[in-house]
């Protein structure tokens, strides 16, 4: 899945996305160690992959997309 990426604090690793639809949708430091990145900027593309449904939906990923 792809989102934006919205929030980031290098501090904590952590963050937020937002959907393609608008929706938010925070990630902890562990989707972000997966990843593999070590910096993420507002406004960037990045693919995420996501565990659960409504409520206890959580990204367990979150790298940058490449075309």
């Amino acid at each position: 899945m792809q989102a934006t990426a919205y929030t980031y604090d290098p501090d904590s690793r952590s963050g937020s996305v937002l959907l393609d639809d608008g929706t938010p949708l925070a990630f902890d430091a562990a989707a972000f160690d997966v990843g593999g990145l070590r910096l993420l900027r507002p406004g960037q593309r990045v693919r995420i992959e996501v565990r659960g449904e409504n409520e206890q939906r959580r990204i367990t990923l979150v790298t940058l997309q490449t075309f």
